[in-house]
Formats: structure tokens, sequence, C-alpha cells
């Protein structure tokens, strides 16, 4: 079961909500608070220190905010998953987090169940985007070009690419397309190489935009 436990760091300036992100938490078998901060700038250096395997991060906080943390974290190839608790549903909030490397974001409002398993899903690989929040993306990287691009990927490398874009994890990927996990993170080295793309999150949106599903 230890094996099986998702680690997680909270990242908060205001200490009620962190304790009440733990009390929500620490009713879940699975899961494990190991450590809090209460700001950007502590939170990547208990990041670095924990190695959590998925941050819950606040985006408006003093000094080093959510999203200058999540570009720091990305510097320093830290592993961790980053989902984003914020109380702002403005899409210039949210969007500029998600560029910046995180894996989805819910309200603090959100219901404990729905936390939970987003922290799962963000866990496993997956990516979690509101349906407004994809678009604006979308939209925005509509200007980047590079629509070519795709054609440069393999006929297993876009099979790949479409399991991405569906939310797969590496290992759902690998079940689905009967390969190793190791094979499938060579796959996913190489779309994100030849579509000049940082992560698994642009990779998913580039895939939408360009009608590549699984």
């Amino acid at each position: 079961m230890a094996e099986k436990t998702i680690k997680v760091l909270l990242v908060d300036d205001h200490q009620v909500v962190r304790r009440g992100l733990r009390t929500f938490l620490e009713v879940q078998d699975d899961i494990e608070v190991v450590g809090e901060a209460s700001d950007g700038a502590e939170g990547v250096a208990r990041a670095e220190e924990l190695r959590p395997d998925v941050v819950l991060m606040d985006i408006k906080m003093p000094g080093t905010d959510g999203i200058e943390a999540l570009r720091k974290l990305r510097e320093l190839a830290n592993p961790a998953r980053v989902l984003i608790v914020t109380s702002f549903t403005e899409q210039r909030t949210v969007v500029p987090a998600l560029r910046a490397g995180a894996s989805g974001y819910v309200y603090k409002d959100v219901d404990p169940d729905a936390l939970a398993g987003a922290i799962r899903s963000v866990h496993a690989g997956h990516v979690l985007l509101q349906p407004e929040v994809a678009g604006a993306l979308l939209s925005q990287e509509g200007s980047n070009g590079g629509t070519g691009r795709g054609t440069t990927l393999t006929e297993r490398e876009r099979e790949v690419l479409g399991l991405i874009a569906d939310g797969r994890s590496n290992r759902e990927i690998a079940r689905a397309l009967v390969l190793s996990e190791k094979t499938v993170k060579t796959h996913v080295s190489n779309i994100l190489m030849k579509l000049d793309l940082s992560d698994r999150t642009q990779a998913a949106l580039w895939a939408v935009r360009h009608g590549v599903t699984g």
C-alpha cells in the first residue's frame, strides 16, 4: 500500500486554506500530505527537499507567486505534477499557469472527493482542463504556426499523441498499444522534440487543435 501512496505538498499563503486541504486529504487512504509552504519560493524549496508526487499550488501569493514557482520547478526538472488550487476563475489568471506547466486546476471550494480525484488524475499523467480554458489556450497557440510539424510524426507517434490528448497516462498508453512503458516514454520524448513542445499539456492541446485523437 505504501508504494501506491501519492505524496502531496500544499503551497498556499493562507494557513486556513492549507489546514482545510489537509483535512480533506488526510482521510484518503492513498494520499499523504508530506509538507506545506506559505509562498512560491518556499514551495519550490520544499518540493526539491520532499520530492512530492503532486503539488497543490495557489496562484496569487506574496513574493514568489504560483506561476513563477511553476517556472522554477520546470527549470529544476522537478518531476512533481502541479495542480493549481485557486479562487480565481478568470482565464487571464489560469491560462498563464497552465502554460507555465501546471497539469490542471481546481477551485478552492471544490468538493473533497473531487479534489482527491483530481490529485489521482494528474498523478496518473492526465491533464485537467475546463473547456473554456482549453479554448483560450488553443486560441493563443493558434498564432504560433507549426501546422505542418505533425507530418514528421510516425504513425505510431500519432497514435501515442492521440492517446495523450485523451488524457491517458504512459501506463494506459502502453496497455492500449501493447508496448512497454519505456517505449511509450521514448515516443513521448520524440513527439515533444519533433513538435517543439515542452510538456504533455502542450502536446494534448496541439493534438486537439490539429484533430489528432486516440
